[in-house]
């Protein structure tokens, strides 16, 4: 259950990193993209959409001096061991969001079981109220 994880990172599991390499790039890992070809950057200002706030709102009281739930360096080495295919098609605060979710059952701080609950849930909420939910599921 959420807020019951020793605060610190004195007992935070320690995982193996898993990081893949990106094909046809000369032994690079998946997530080193600098000076590939990737097509041009859209550097137009645009205002974050609420669930990027709320994204990195919940990141900042994760990894403070409060929760200490992650340290940045893990989001980090989530993020970087995504395969190539996965990292390449998800958005910037996808990866954000994706990673918090992933630490968050890898340092015991929820289950995997009840993030899916609680996603089912929403989901049937949404549904309920005429709003469109994905079905899609992300993976681990």
């Amino acid at each position: 259950m959420i807020g019951t994880f020793l605060h610190g990172s004195q007992h935070m599991p320690q995982p193996k990193r898993k990081t893949m390499l990106r094909k046809g790039a000369g032994g690079r890992a998946a997530h080193d993209v600098g000076g590939l070809e990737f097509g041009s950057i859209d550097r137009e200002e645009h205002d974050p959409a609420l669930w990027e706030k709320r994204t990195d709102a919940m990141l900042r009281l994760l990894v403070g001096p409060s929760k200490r739930a992650f340290t940045v360096d893990g989001m980090r080495r989530v993020i970087e061991d995504y395969g190539q295919q996965q990292y390449d098609r998800t958005a910037y605060y996808e990866k954000w969001i994706r990673a918090v979710r992933n630490l968050i059952v890898e340092q015991g701080v929820v289950s995997r079981e009840e993030i899916e609950a609680r996603m089912a849930e929403v989901r049937e909420k949404f549904e309920k109220a005429g709003r469109k939910a994905s079905k899609e599921k992300i993976p681990w």
